[in-house]
């Protein structure tokens, strides 16, 4: 992600320029956490709002209808007889196909002070949702009184085409001309011109016509008989063309927009357990890692999170894929798919490109397009490269799917080509990053704030810079290099690629384990001197396998301490190094996703009890959480007992890699593995948390086969029992 809350951490160190420390930070003026507000999205539109159902303006509202980066409504505003509507309830479907606000009316007045219509007699119900660029409405009223009653309902409208990065608090010396705004018996359109001579619209129509309509409001006068209803449907639509009528728009966009998600989410294996509240929990996460997915013309590709990060990354995509190859290896191929097709060609230095690099982020916004940020096309990270070919060898581990790999062949041999022409920048064997310009991200790791990667003593550490877990993604990424060559009778490439990851963990441990410590060191800085911090970053290494056997335990004990795991989850860097803060985004708060790729390295060193433990804390910390969705980060403060925990400000909820982190820490603590070429999916020592009793999945399949199977706690041990079998599917539980 892009590096936040630097601004103001900026000010306190002297010789500091904002400037030297990259200026894309997400200000902490507006807390997500305090406003909770409802998201939607569909494709690259997606919507804020608060839990009214409205769009409030005003400085660091991240609220609004945003369609490929630019906010095209930044107020909607609805009152009922000039008075805001009192909150009854806010709530998403579980498949978040809609947002349903109910609401009703506060006590009313006349200019008099008579009072005109009592509290809680008028019921208000906002449905809505998002669909091909448009948010369609439908507004039911309802007298509930035995009285007749005229209604007054009024809708303020605005639109300030802020680029999101403007949102997030980047100040422009220029901005486009706004144009006047076109009103109809019906509707609406407000647009705007920017600086990149691209005219952007908003079309707002209603149906029925308002008795009156202005260029910042609509009005209804409702005569509502005792118990009678009325209806107003509204569109708004992002650079598109008015189209028929609202109301048919309304039913239809419905009808397809449950039917695309109901079809997309049926790929995916069904999980079902004992304890109702994970399963709770579960189905929010599914649903929110389908409404991420955002189809391509590759396939579908999850998006990272909504406010900020509603757009193609590559390491979250690409981890979301690995934490959900499991469940539904279809994310994969189409994640495989764009990046290859997006992959760099040549050396472009505004965009820290270089030939076989993966895309970090694309941007469509007005300040991309005019390179006010870098990101229009933007390759400034250092591990989507080998983090690319790691996944492309889990893929064919999990599927057999030769004939795509066979596809992707001459892009993965550009991915590794790069690691080994570019990502090396020194000739050491190990991969290290630096930006090319001064406007590129200055750390290009998954922690991206500007002082993540410090030195003991909390200095900042000088690049090019060498991250532990980047070593860890390139060893993976030789080894699956070398499993995919073995499947395509490449044979001198697959042992040279072997060969290479061989080298690779030598030197990785040699250079990389500090016996002091008792794990890895979080990095080597430009002069090859350790970064000697313990930080989360050594877990990595589990998860690809890359650390020894014989260093496991340390790696392990190291992490789960009480300075590091703090009962919700394992923070990034623990209570006894310098640079601690778990307020911080990256120095000791706690990441879901980064704990759920931890637990998978605990799970293939054997440690399933710890990786029980993680998925434990990460739980009950869902269950104090709006919609048990597990955000961006959480705060790394201490359990305590009976209280939740410490919430981020800024936080971005739903985000991809987060949802897929209970799905991700299931197969972990179940040691769940797929063999497609003997038709075969293995339970190898399969643990429990203590927080379920059973775990039922439905629809597992390799190829052509499925199973649906159960676990069950049956004293110290699980048994795997085989419920149904399609298509000679072999299951065998390892004890």
């Amino acid at each position: 992600m892009d590096i936040p809350n630097i601004q103001s951490q900026a000010a306190n160190l002297p010789g500091l320029q904002l400037s030297s420390v990259g200026q894309f930070f997400i200000p902490a003026s507006a807390s997500l956490q305090e406003r909770r507000p409802r998201t939607l999205k569909h494709g690259d539109t997606f919507a804020v709002f608060d839990h009214n159902g409205d769009v409030i303006s005003g400085p660091g509202s991240p609220e609004g209808i945003f369609h490929r980066d630019t906010r095209y409504l930044s107020h909607f505003y609805m009152t009922i007889g000039g008075a805001r509507p009192m909150l009854l309830s806010s709530t998403l479907r579980d498949d978040n196909a809609t947002l349903t606000c109910d609401l009703t009316n506060p006590d009313l007045f006349d200019e008099s002070g008579k009072m005109v219509l009592e509290h809680d007699l008028v019921h208000i119900r906002r449905t809505r949702f998002l669909w091909q660029g448009r948010c369609l409405e439908r507004l039911l009223v309802r007298n509930f009184d035995d009285q007749p009653h005229e209604v007054s309902v009024e809708l303020a409208v605005d639109a300030d085409f802020a680029d999101l990065f403007e949102v997030r608090g980047t100040k422009r010396s220029k901005r486009g001309r706004r144009h006047p705004t076109i009103t109809t018996k019906d509707g609406i359109e407000l647009s705007y011109t920017g600086l990149d001579e691209f005219r952007r619209s908003t079309s707002i129509r209603f149906e029925p016509a308002p008795a009156k309509v202005t260029a910042q409001q609509a009005v209804y006068r409702l005569q509502l008989q005792p118990r009678q209803a009325s209806s107003i449907f509204i569109e708004i639509a992002c650079n598109l063309e008015p189209g028929g009528s609202p109301t048919a728009a309304f039913f239809k966009g419905l009808r397809d927009a449950r039917r695309a998600l109901r079809l997309s989410s049926s790929r995916a294996a069904a999980v079902e357990t004992s304890n109702d509240i994970f399963n709770e929990a579960l189905r929010r996460s599914v649903s929110d890692i389908y409404m991420l997915l955002t189809d391509t013309p590759e396939g579908p590709y999850p998006y990272a999170g909504i406010p900020w990060f509603s757009t193609v990354f590559g390491r979250d995509a690409i981890i979301t894929a690995l934490q959900t190859l499991w469940l539904d290896p279809t994310i994969a191929k189409g994640v495989l798919g764009h990046l290859a097709a997006n992959q760099a060609t040549g050396v472009d230095p505004a965009a820290d490109a270089e030939p076989g690099k993966i895309l970090h982020e694309v941007r469509y916004g007005e300040m991309a397009e005019l390179g006010e940020v870098p990101f229009r096309r933007y390759y400034g990270s250092v591990d989507s490269t080998p983090l690319f070919v790691m996944l492309a060898g889990a893929y064919l581990e999990r599927t057999g799917d030769l004939e795509t790999l066979g596809r992707l062949w001459p892009n993965i041999e550009a991915a590794l080509a790069w690691i080994e022409d570019y990502g090396d920048r020194d000739g050491d064997g190990f991969v290290e990053y630096g930006r090319m310009t001064e406007e590129g991200l200055v750390n290009q790791g998954w922690k991206d704030s500007y002082d993540s990667v410090f030195h003991a003593d909390g200095t900042l550490a000088r690049g090019p810079i060498a991250l532990a877990e980047v070593q860890a993604y390139v060893y993976a990424a030789f080894s699956a290099a070398a499993l995919i060559c073995r499947k395509l009778n490449r044979r001198q490439q697959a042992s040279r690629y072997s060969a290479r990851a061989a080298s690779l963990q030598f030197a990785f441990d040699a250079a990389f384990f500090d016996e002091a410590l008792g794990t890895f060191v979080l990095a080597l800085d430009g002069d090859k001197r350790a970064c000697r911090v313990r930080a989360s970053n050594a877990g990595h290494a589990l998860l690809t396998g890359i650390a020894y056997s014989e260093r496991a335990e340390a790696v392990v004990k190291t992490l789960m301490e009480p300075s590091s795991f703090c009962g919700w989850g394992i923070r990034t860097i623990p209570s006894t190094e310098a640079r601690y803060n778990p307020m911080s985004y990256h120095n000791g708060s706690v990441w879901p996703h980064d704990n759920s790729l931890i637990a998978s390295g605990l799970g293939r060193y054997g440690y399933r009890k710890e990786a029980s433990k993680v998925f434990e804390g990460l739980f009950a910390a869902s269950t104090y959480i709006d919609l048990r969705r597990l955000p961006e980060l959480f705060c790394g403060f201490r359990r305590h007992r009976a209280q939740g925990p410490t919430f981020y400000p800024v936080a971005c909820s739903p985000q991809a890699w987060a949802a897929a982190a209970p799905l991700s820490l299931l197969q972990s603590t179940l040691g769940l593995t797929f063999d497609p070429d003997n038709a075969q999916v293995t339970f190898e020592r399969p643990v429990l948390p203590a927080f379920l009793e059973e775990v039922i999945i439905r629809n597992l399949s390799v190829g052509n086969g499925a199973v649906d199977v159960a676990l069950r706690r049956s004293g110290k041990q699980v048994t795997v029992e085989v419920l149904d079998r399609r298509g000679g599917l072999n299951v065998v539980s390892v004890s």
